[in-house]
């Protein structure tokens, strides 16, 4: 079962998504507000988080860790279809029923907000609304790009643009100023990275392989990713780059 938690910072100013989550525009009236209306919940790695067609009664901003979304067949089969990386929204304000499968990859922690309260800010926080447009029309951008990553892409690059899709996340967030050498950790197993990209398993480690021996990742332990040069690591996803990581 997922737990209550109380948050490992005071306020919301403190916290590490805030400037990149659906409050980033809010001001200090306006975090009060969500003050009021919000929670935060914990998942362990592996944790069903809400199955497709479960009512939902909040919407998030995932706080840390790493979710999946999946969509499962008539016959059973699935399919992931997204990452949910820290700053992701999960839920649709209007609908009731979970579109997705959502699961934990990692430990998560998400900050809850009633979904009925939270509706009526949107339509009364100017600041809310507009955030969230934002962060929909990011979404569909990235869920494009997504299409041209399985669509037309190698097996290398479908690699490349997956790690480099999260190493950008991570600069994002502050962890490394851009130019600089990049560690990040994949939460990711082979298995979800093959299952994600529409690869084989063997492809998937036969790759990651390839691009640690000619030194555009490096390995450190199972998880830990480090890419010394963010360049090349976009040059080999078949990405122009202009230096920055926005995505």
């Amino acid at each position: 079962m997922q737990q209550v938690v109380a948050p490992a910072f005071k306020t919301c100013s403190d916290c590490p998504i805030r400037h990149r989550a659906v409050c980033a525009k809010c001001d200090s009236q306006e975090l009060e507000l969500l003050e009021d209306i919000k929670y935060y919940r914990s998942f362990s790695a592996g944790q069903t988080v809400m199955w497709a067609g479960d009512h939902m009664d909040f919407v998030a901003s995932v706080v840390s860790g790493v979710a999946t979304l999946t969509q499962t067949m008539e016959d059973g089969r699935t399919q992931m279809v997204g990452l949910l990386l820290p700053s992701d929204f999960v839920g649709r304000p209007g609908r009731e029923e979970a579109a997705y499968t959502v699961t934990a990859t990692t430990d998560l922690v998400m900050c809850c907000f009633r979904r009925k309260p939270f509706e009526h800010m949107i339509n009364t926080t100017p600041h809310v609304a507009h955030r969230l447009l934002e962060m929909t029309l990011d979404e569909l951008d990235a869920a494009r790009e997504w299409m041209l990553v399985l669509g037309r892409k190698t097996a290398r690059e479908k690699i490349a643009s997956l790690l480099s899709i999260i190493a950008r996340r991570d600069a994002l967030l502050g962890t490394a100023p851009p130019g600089k050498e990049l560690s990040f950790d994949l939460a990711l197993t082979r298995e979800a990275m093959a299952d994600y990209l529409g690869l084989t398993l063997e492809t998937v480690s036969r790759q990651m392989s390839a691009l640690k021996r000619d030194g555009v990742i490096a390995l450190d332990g199972k998880r830990k990713i480090r890419v010394p040069d963010m360049d090349r690591l976009m040059t080999e996803a078949g990405d122009d780059s202009d230096g920055g990581y926005l995505i």
